[in-house]
């Protein structure tokens, strides 16, 4: 009897914390997303849908969704496809590789607060290395962080830079794991290094695109607030609010307890909606070998 209840035991206080700090903070979300709550959560008046539709009617609202669609694209894309050719060049055996991989891996030591106040200091119109070398090069000086459409090229710029060592590291695992003869191969046929990287490398390691576009989506998605809230805090005139920041702004600085839930099933959702649609189209594309 012992041995079959020991291992139940053993994973309890996983499930406790898996129930308290998960489930049950998804459960309250989505029931508080039909009411309306007081600022001191002591009163609700179930209003059903209505948080969810004045949402969508809500500009600040629909402009943190298109940002955050432009966002996210062009951060996933770009740190995907810079991965991959900055894991081409680490795979070459080449005098002093370790101490270049060292380099790039050390941007994913830090964390996302972190990364946004380097880059906030480095773009600060006063003291900022990149205005200073700008000035001295090229003559102009630009307020990065408070004018448009220099916030959204910040934070994008910090952003890729952030995730691009977590892409480097899978795509140069699985570099280093391709089949040597199939390379090979290819090179006696006199195939070209712009054909081996698409037509050969590129599909082998599409497993780990596969589950790296998952993780960049999430991450662009979930893990931004930092960065925005340290580099522009959604400025200059919420022009880089992004889904989570809005979250944030509405559920911690206004105190809109009822919109803030609906958000956050929003969030849900569309994690499950983008994760079903990769999972079921995506996997035509990946070829395992």
């Amino acid at each position: 009897m012992r041995k079959h209840i020991t291992p139940y035991l053993l994973l309890l206080p996983t499930f406790v914390i898996i129930v308290l700090f998960i489930y049950y903070p998804a459960y309250d979300a989505f029931y508080s997303s039909f009411y309306r709550i007081s600022v001191f959560g002591n009163r609700r008046i179930f209003v059903g849908l209505k948080n969810y539709l004045d949402l969508f009617r809500n500009p600040d609202y629909l402009n943190s969704v298109s940002f955050s669609l432009i966002y996210t694209f062009v951060t996933v894309t770009a740190s995907l496809f810079l991965g991959f050719f900055l894991a081409l060049l680490l795979d070459q055996k080449i005098p002093g590789i370790r101490i270049y991989r060292t380099m790039i891996f050390a941007p994913y030591a830090i964390s996302y607060a972190i990364a946004g106040a380097l880059w906030g200091f480095l773009l600060n119109p006063v003291v900022g290395h990149v205005n200073y070398l700008m000035l001295r090069f090229f003559g102009i000086q630009t307020h990065w962080l408070i004018t448009r459409p220099y916030a959204a090229y910040s934070l994008i710029f910090a952003s890729v830079w952030k995730i691009l060592p977590f892409n480097v590291i899978f795509y140069l695992a699985a570099l280093q794991s391709l089949p040597g003869e199939v390379l090979e191969a290819s090179t006696i046929d006199g195939a070209s290094s712009w054909i081996r990287i698409w037509r050969i490398i590129f599909p082998l390691v599409s497993p780990i695109t596969f589950y790296l576009v998952i993780m960049n989506i999430i991450s662009a998605t979930f893990q931004s607030f930092a960065i925005v809230d340290v580099m522009t805090k959604g400025g200059p005139g919420n022009y880089t609010t992004t889904l989570i920041y809005r979250l944030y702004l509405d559920g911690f600085r206004f105190q809109k307890l009822g919109p803030a839930s609906a958000q956050n099933v929003i969030l849900f959702l569309v994690m499950i909606v983008v994760t079903v649609i990769y999972f079921f189209y995506g996997q035509k594309k990946v070829h395992y070998q």
